[in-house]
């Protein structure tokens, strides 16, 4: 069984590993990182263009993350805290732009309106209420909002179509929201990666074990998936970003601060159309309410997108039940993850909601029939025949445990990090990718904290993110100053019809 010695262990190939990879890349070139991925693609599971929302998550349209609360009023908090972060993402492959490491920014990103839509008259209030929190503050100064039919019929004419003229509505707008295809940007960014000595990527093999030695460096069994052979690897510090696959690492490592952590595995499917007539009637991202009971993963959404490279329009996703932790996992991945550490919590879980299991399971089983009247309440003319069903990405929810209930599941990512900082998972979903850049800078300031102290590490940070260190969240010129730039670099200053004939390039 061979040996061989890295500085980095990369475990997993989709967007957190990458985009890790990069920046530590960039911040020491000298540093011998591998990345290991079981699939023989990169970024084929949660990062894949259909796997992922790709809107660019930046607060703007999800309505999950603006909760309405017990006195009526709108918690703004986490929407300001994605759009900071999302903020993060954009410098950085702003930089990576400018830099020539990433092609034309319109491979990857594109400008499109970010819009939230609802019906009757108490989700017209919430709206309304959400408009007036999230607008007075400089974030978010740049969104519009609107209870006139005339007007959201020029915003957008297709949800608009038919509906009845008497029925309150209400919707936001913001004009430089994004389309990103998280797929091509991982691609990119490995690709970039794999032109320097200092980088490898196995691809087709799977990590069977993990151990940390007495000197701290951890020792990492991989197996090649096509020859069955074996080799370990001699890993300084292992990241574990392979998505749904992550608990089960974790498990194996054996750190302490990994205990007690379960998951709860969501499925999803999207409607998806191609009909290039239908394509171009609708060339914006319209969020609406979620059903009561379910996760917010499936927040009802009527998107453009292009994916690839294609246009198309998806609605959903349709969330549903599951036991697999990946798409291409085995139907006992929940089952295998179930340890004594964390049966208390599961069980709590499993406990307190029911009700949500049982909304995923009666999900499981609505007919195509269903889905699409679900989409005629956002797209009244809406034909069967110009709308396929295809699998949406598997998310795997965090449970922890909890001195309250015993355990409570949530709806987030977590970094969780070795004491020593030689080892570091991410779990969760939502928003995932839109945040990546501010999650691992986060993994790389638990993980290496002498060195980003360091004068050469600091000065790079800022170099590649100009706000690092400050908040965007109270600094109104600075947000300006790095947006200006970003929507300039990115090519994100929306103009009609951009999206549409960014696909054609």
């Amino acid at each position: 069984m061979s040996l061989k010695k890295v500085d980095v262990l990369l475990v997993g190939a989709g967007v957190m590993s990458a985009t890790l990879g990069k920046l530590l890349a960039q911040l020491d070139p000298s540093l011998k990182i591998m990345m290991v991925e079981r699939l023989s693609r990169v970024a084929h599971e949660s990062s894949h263009g259909l796997n992922n929302a790709g809107t660019g998550h930046a607060g703007y349209c999800e309505l999950n993350y603006t909760p309405e609360q017990a006195d009526g009023s709108v918690d703004i908090r986490r929407a300001l805290a994605i759009n900071a972060a999302y903020e993060v993402s954009l410098q950085f492959w702003s930089y990576l732009v400018e830099s020539g490491v990433l092609p034309e920014p319109e491979k990857f990103i594109n400008p499109i309106y970010h819009q939230s839509f609802v019906w009757g008259e108490q989700n017209v209030d919430f709206l309304r209420k959400r408009y007036q929190a999230l607008h007075s503050h400089h974030l978010f100064e740049e969104m519009e909002y609107s209870e006139d039919h005339a007007v959201l019929r020029k915003w957008m004419p297709l949800v608009m179509q038919h509906r009845d003229p008497k029925q309150p509505v209400a919707a936001t707008q913001v004009r430089h929201g994004t389309d990103v295809d998280f797929g091509v940007l991982t691609r990119k960014l490995v690709k970039a990666m794999t032109k320097h000595d200092s980088f490898e990527l196995q691809l087709g093999h799977t990590i069977t074990g993990l151990k940390q030695h007495e000197d701290g460096r951890w020792h990492v069994r991989i197996k090649d998936n096509h020859s069955g052979h074996s080799k370990t690897v001699d890993a300084g510090f292992v990241f574990l970003g392979a998505g749904g696959g992550v608990l089960p690492l974790l498990q194996k490592s054996g750190i302490p601060e990994a205990q007690g952590y379960g998951g709860f595995p969501v499925s999803g499917q999207w409607l998806i159309c191609k009909n290039p007539e239908v394509v171009k009637r609708h060339t914006s991202k319209v969020y609406g309410k979620a059903a009561v009971g379910a996760p917010p993963m499936s927040v009802p959404h009527l998107d453009a997108r292009i994916i690839d490279g294609q246009p198309a329009l998806l609605f959903g996703p349709f969330a549903s039940i599951t036991t697999r932790f990946l798409k291409q996992g085995s139907l006992l991945d929940m089952f295998s993850s179930i340890k004594a550490k964390n049966l208390k919590p599961m069980l709590a879980v499993a406990r307190d909601n029911l009700e949500l299991t049982r909304y995923l399971i009666a999900e499981a089983f609505r007919s195509h029939k269903d889905r699409v009247a679900s989409l005629r309440e956002f797209y009244a003319d809406v034909k069967e025949k110009d709308w396929e069903l295809a699998s949406a990405g598997l998310r795997v929810q965090i449970i922890k445990g909890c001195d309250v209930n015993g355990g409570r599941l949530e709806f987030g990512t977590e970094i969780i990090t070795a004491k020593d900082g030689t080892l570091a998972a991410l779990l969760g979903a939502s928003p995932g990718a839109s945040t990546s850049v501010q999650a691992m800078i986060e993994v790389i300031e638990r993980c290496f904290k002498s060195r980003v102290k360091s004068v050469g590490w600091q000065r790079k940070l800022k170099e590649m993110i100009p706000s690092y260190g400050e908040s965007l969240d109270e600094n109104v010129a600075l947000l300006h100053a790095v947006r200006a730039r970003t929507l300039a670099t990115l090519g994100l200053e929306h103009r009609e019809g951009k999206v549409s004939s960014a696909a054609k390039r």
